[in-house]
């Protein structure tokens, strides 16, 4: 094949304009190039003596990914995978396009969270690859389903120095499950099957698929792509049902039985597990106390009477045996170690690697689903019942303590401050969204400050309705999560809650809102840098560039609102509580791609890093 093929000039442009310019009745996707004029009888393709149609690489790689269940795909096309992309939303892939790789992954791997089915994302070659490692190591870390896909470099030009060369499959390793590549296209369907089955199976993460521009340009005929389709099919392997050992469920349910001070932790691996239903029946007839993760908030509602976020401390500080589901003893939750746990403490450890059981070395380890591991263990429970009730004394010092924390945070949200600190501005939010009712919008925060007021402030009553920096920390992530919760979620509200430092990282994505009309408000804290500004201790300001800008500074009263205007969004600048209620009641009732411009103290906020909880 002429390289002047694989450079995109003339031949590969007339036949895009081709396609482009006509519908659906007029355009055979069973075949590469096949058209007709839709008044007229289409003449017959075949006959006995002519040889058999043939389909490209690029529509067998759309083919698979749809025979295999995927139906929507985020990403940044050129060389060599534009056609992939056309191919794919040809037949009913919906294809969300985006300005940066990175925030297509970071889609794809919220996707993934939101619908436990992997999100697929796609790139070109090298450094489309290498901007795309931001989403697939995110997926990893928090353990979601993703899938990214990258063109690369002709066979037979490796080591040559081609366009944009580079030995992904090395380049992914570190951040996947599994990095293959298509060699050949009669691969293809097998790889799409292979990486969509690891993505999932096990504990979930990212995998890789490499797609070299040689195999996306060979051919073969449709009746041998529709064999290798229907042998991936039946080849795909069934998940092996999770068995856990009849003493191991009873030794737990007599951990709990007889603790003193239980609490039941979990996060979002029960979210993405689907386990709020067990969840709750187990919380509701044992009367343990429970404590989500940020991400595992809504599970049961923060107002439950059992919630003990607002008494965190003492919670984690006191229980003597905790069911912790779909969590991790990592940082989010101390390591599981003193002084924040007792030194006492028995852990009944839920998750669904074994591997992460015999790192944390729990009391009691159960290895399986956390949907199901909770209903073997409601089914024991149900045999003999047992219910701390409300009058139980560890269960009355959490909900007093919870209460006496909670009227405290309210006496200082009550106050209207202005200019804006930032506990003002995050109680009109959450008032707004608790006036939405049901289904609850969708919360996507990320920054510093915000995300940690937020945290405290914001109120979940539904699952997976919050999604925020997750177990790595990671910054740059709303925009990509908005638009994955609007494509995942299209009945609810998107509203992102974000610092002006976290909201830069993928600003021009608002772009992308506008240009797919998806309903997410996205509310900017202003307060003009990181942590605030100018933080600088007067030793620090010193040195032949002291006059520059503080590496935390931002433009001060930047128009963020004004961004999304360019592009026919709606943006509001606001200030006072008045016009904040304005701003989200007007955009809340549109639901329309919006920016909320907050304008907050720049000294309201402070250094913040890992999380603190003081309650």
């Amino acid at each position: 094949m002429p390289n002047d093929w694989r450079r995109g000039t003339v031949q590969e442009q007339f036949c895009f304009f081709k396609i482009r310019t006509l519908n659906k009745s007029q355009f055979a996707l069973q075949s590469p190039i096949a058209f007709h004029v839709s008044h007229t009888k289409a003449p017959k393709t075949e006959t006995l003596n002519s040889p058999p149609m043939e389909i490209d690489g690029n529509v067998l790689a759309a083919k698979s990914l749809v025979r295999f269940g995927v139906r929507h795909m985020f990403g940044v096309v050129g060389i060599p995978v534009t056609s992939l992309a056309n191919r794919a939303v040809a037949l009913g892939v919906r294809f969300i396009a985006f300005h940066n790789e990175q925030s297509a992954g970071y889609a794809a791997s919220a996707y993934g969270y939101l619908t436990a089915t992997p999100g697929v994302f796609l790139t070109v070659s090298g450094p489309g690859c290498v901007h795309g490692l931001a989403g697939l190591s995110n997926a990893s870390v928090n353990t979601w389903p993703t899938v990214l896909i990258s063109g690369s470099c002709d066979q037979a030009d490796v080591g040559r120095g081609d366009f944009q060369e580079l030995n992904q499959i090395e380049a992914t390793k570190l951040f996947s499950k599994l990095s293959v590549r298509a060699s050949h296209i009669s691969e293809i369907p097998a790889r799409v099957a292979q990486v969509l089955e690891w993505a999932q199976s096990g504990r979930p993460g990212g995998c890789y698929l490499d797609l070299p521009t040689d195999v996306l340009h060979q051919k073969i005929s449709e009746s041998e792509a529709e064999k290798l389709l229907t042998e991936a099919e039946k080849n795909r392997a069934k998940p092996e049902p999770y068995s856990i050992s009849n003493s191991k469920i009873e030794e737990a349910v007599s951990l709990l039985r007889r603790a003193e001070r239980p609490l039941i932790v979990f996060g979002k691996g029960a979210a993405y597990a689907r386990a709020e239903h067990v969840l709750t029946k187990l919380v509701e007839t044992t009367g343990i106390p429970f404590l989500p993760t940020p991400m595992g908030k809504g599970l049961l509602p923060d107002t439950h009477a059992l919630a003990a976020t607002a008494a965190r401390s003492l919670a984690i500080g006191k229980c003597d045996v905790a069911l912790v589901v779909g969590a991790r003893l990592n940082w989010l939750l101390h390591f599981g170690e003193p002084p924040k746990w007792s030194k006492d403490v028995k852990f009944i450890l839920v998750d669904v690697s074994e591997e992460e059981i015999e790192l944390r070395k729990p009391h009691l380890g159960l290895v399986g689903d956390a949907k199901h591991v909770i209903e073997v263990l409601n089914k024991e429970i149900k045999d003999d019942p047992f219910c701390l009730g409300n009058t139980h004394p560890w269960v009355q010092a959490i909900s007093n303590k919870a209460k006496d924390n909670v009227a405290k945070m309210e006496v200082q949200l009550r106050k209207d401050v202005v200019p804006f600190n930032f506990l003002t501005p995050m109680r009109i939010i959450r008032d707004a969204i608790a006036d939405l009712g049901s289904p609850a919008p969708i919360v996507v925060s990320e920054g510093a400050n915000t995300m940690d007021v937020g945290r405290s402030v914001l109120v979940q009553t539904e699952p997976r309705t919050r999604l925020d920096a997750g177990t790595w920390g990671t910054m740059g992530v709303g925009l990509g999560y908005c638009i994955a919760a609007a494509v995942a979620s299209p009945d609810r509200l998107v509203v992102a809650v974000e610092g002006d430092s976290g909201f830069g990282f993928s600003a021009i994505e608002v772009e992308t809102l506008v240009r797919y009309q998806l309903p997410v408000v996205v509310i900017v804290f202003n307060n003009g840098g990181v942590y605030g500004g100018d933080r600088r201790r007067p030793e620090e300001i010193d040195g032949p560039h002291k006059g520059d800008p503080a590496p935390t500074d931002f433009v001060p009263n930047a128009g963020y609102h004004a961004l999304i205007e360019a592009f026919g969004g709606k943006g509001y600048l606001v200030g006072t509580p008045d016009e904040l209620k304005f701003a989200l009641s007007e955009s809340f009732s549109a639901r329309k791609p919006t920016v909320i411009n907050v304008v907050i103290d720049p000294y309201a906020g402070s250094e913040s890093g890992r999380m603190q909880h003081k309650n």
